[in-house]
């Protein structure tokens, strides 16, 4: 497996409105679980990103290619720009009564804890393996309609901003990875592993809370969880269909770049540039993915 496809240039967008006020309490499909699992990925982005920066960061001097220097600069800013984003997310939620601020102080604390008393290749393999999970989730979320056809189309096209910039610079802490930092095998693979434990256990536990902070039972929220866990993670889930490119990481001559771009990439890119509305690019790009059911 070392076939190299050339990945867009990260180019940094901000200022980027994507009206977030307006969404319904249960903005996917008027379904609680769905939505609150969607939320509780998003309250990571802002300090997850901020970690991903300081990771990168760590190893800035040592790095002397121009071209590594320039697309760390822009994966900076772009992550920058996602953290901002995502905090508007959360002053949504914050609204809604969610305990945001619990949630973000853990958050905070755990980072600190990663940056103060782990490795500069510790923090930087952690990086590039939560990129991995990212750049495949944002690819797998867009890839067919049918999986966010029910989602309401602001929060549709603030992720949808989102997979185009992971698509950009999903290389980015990689190289830097393995490049720069270079990190043993050992722990890249165990990073991915120990990461995806980490993701999925808060993202559970932060739907919880708040569909418990929605004022739904124990009894009634142990069955939206039966009942809506195997959308994402049965046999036919969305984020099943990620199997195989996720394990592609444990190759020994693994590289982002051999996975392919989204295929409607230039369809956001170009409606952006036309319209300046992220909103109808998010919509342009929904629309140009590919019909028909999930792929198992």
């Amino acid at each position: 497996m070392n076939t190299m496809i050339t990945s867009p240039r990260p180019v940094v967008r901000s200022n980027l409105d994507f009206k977030l006020e307006h969404i319904p309490r249960f903005w996917f499909a008027n379904n609680p679980f769905r939505t609150r699992i969607f939320d509780a990925l998003s309250l990571t982005f802002p300090d997850g990103e901020r970690y991903f920066i300081q990771s990168v960061r760590q190893f800035r001097d040592q790095i002397t290619d121009p071209d590594l220097q320039q697309r760390v600069a822009d994966f900076i800013r772009q992550e920058a720009q996602h953290g901002l984003a995502h905090d508007q997310m959360n002053d949504v939620m914050r609204q809604q009564g969610m305990p945001v601020d619990r949630f973000i102080g853990v958050l905070r604390k755990i980072f600190k804890f990663e940056l103060e008393n782990r490795s500069a290749q510790y923090n930087i393999a952690m990086t590039a393996a939560a990129e991995h999970l990212t750049a495949l989730m944002a690819h797998t979320f867009y890839q067919q309609q049918d999986t966010m056809r029910e989602a309401h189309p602001f929060v549709r096209a603030l992720l949808a901003w989102h997979a185009i910039e992971e698509m950009e610079h999903r290389d980015v802490a990689f190289d830097v990875m393995k490049d720069i930092a270079q990190v043993p095998e050992y722990l890249r693979k165990f990073a991915l592993l120990f990461t995806t434990f980490m993701m999925f256990h808060f993202t559970l536990y932060r739907a919880n809370v708040m569909l418990r902070h929605d004022g739904f039972s124990t009894w009634q929220r142990i069955k939206m969880t039966t009942q809506g866990l195997p959308w994402f993670l049965g046999r036919k889930g969305i984020l099943s269909a990620m199997r195989r490119p996720y394990l592609d990481w444990f190759k020994s001559d693994f590289h982002p770049n051999q996975h392919p771009v989204i295929a409607q990439y230039q369809v956001w890119v170009d409606h952006l540039a036309q319209s300046q509305d992220p909103i109808a690019a998010g919509e342009a790009f929904w629309q140009a993915a590919q019909q028909g059911k999930r792929l198992s």
